[in-house]
């Protein structure tokens, strides 16, 4: 389990180490992702297929969340730094709070609510020293945090008709297919987008087939065999394991201050708090309802 969510930190320093545009690394990680998801799948004898226009409609509805969260997170990471990205899409956890409530009718928490404030409280500490480009960086990083949190409560939703592996298939496909409209209109889609280095070309297939479609197919046997709520509260460790790694291969530590590290520190408490007091809130829940 700490393997995949390691590979997933390591997805934050890829978007530094591999030199293309954020839109042209996004594509290339949806085809790759899609390609080797698919040939999974099959190996596996898994259901790929949607039926029925409406699911197939609203699984195209995530799939643009999905890209539109995978895009804006790079181009945040390549404005500024790999632990500046990776820190803003820790509070995806606490979009979900608001989203909940709005999309799948559950119950609002005050609680969730002031713990959405004492992240705000540490983006502020974060961005006090922030030059131009940082707060550029913040909004796009805050937007793909967003969009992250949607997708997950949708998906929520979607995983009760259709299977999971289906559902990360056609959002892969749909997200490829939009990026592919949109290189066109700027007149990108060319040979020049398979114009890369060998260094780059071997960091997308690392990015597309292990960190998207491998560690995806791992995490659902993870799920069966530890639990929803243990999976959930590691992967809060995924910011951790970015600035490790972002100290040791990119030498941000270098770049920041201690005021970023204290946000920091305060924003990932919370996070992880917040999934405790849902675990500790469930548990009560199970103790007061009605034994048959």
């Amino acid at each position: 389990m700490h393997l995949i969510i390691f590979i997933w930190g390591f997805t934050g320093i890829l978007g530094v180490l591999i030199k293309l545009e954020a839109l042209e690394l996004v594509w290339h990680r949806l085809l790759i992702g899609f390609i080797s998801l698919f040939i999974g799948l099959l190996i596996l004898r898994r259901n790929w297929r949607i039926r029925g226009w409406k699911l197939n409609l609203a699984t195209l509805g995530v799939g643009l969340l999905v890209t539109t969260h995978w895009v804006t997170f790079y181009i945040s990471i390549q404005l500024s730094t790999a632990s500046l990205g990776i820190l803003c899409l820790s509070t995806a956890t606490l979009h979900v709070s608001w989203l909940e409530p709005l999309i799948r009718r559950t119950p609002f928490s005050w609680a969730e609510f002031l713990f959405g404030f004492l992240v705000i409280g540490g983006i502020y500490i974060v961005s006090q020293d922030f030059s131009a480009n940082d707060y550029e960086a913040l909004a796009f990083g805050l937007v793909s945090a967003l969009c992250a949190a949607a997708f997950n409560v949708f998906n929520g939703k979607l995983v009760k008709y259709v299977n999971s592996g289906a559902i990360t298939l056609y959002e892969l496909g749909f997200g490829l297919v939009l990026l592919s409209f949109v290189l066109m209109y700027q007149g990108n889609f060319n040979q020049e987008l398979f114009s890369m280095t060998l260094s780059d070309l071997l960091w997308l297939l690392f990015l597309g087939i292990i960190c998207t479609s491998l560690a995806f197919l791992l995490t659902i046997d993870i799920i069966d065999k530890l639990g929803s709520f243990t999976v959930s509260l590691s992967i809060n460790l995924e910011p951790i394991y970015t600035m490790l790694l972002a100290v040791f291969i990119l030498n941000e530590h270098e770049l920041l201050s201690l005021r970023f590290y204290l946000g920091a520190t305060i924003i990932i408490g919370v996070v992880i708090a917040n999934a405790l007091y849902k675990h500790f809130r469930k548990i009560r829940k199970a103790k007061a309802s009605p034994q048959p």
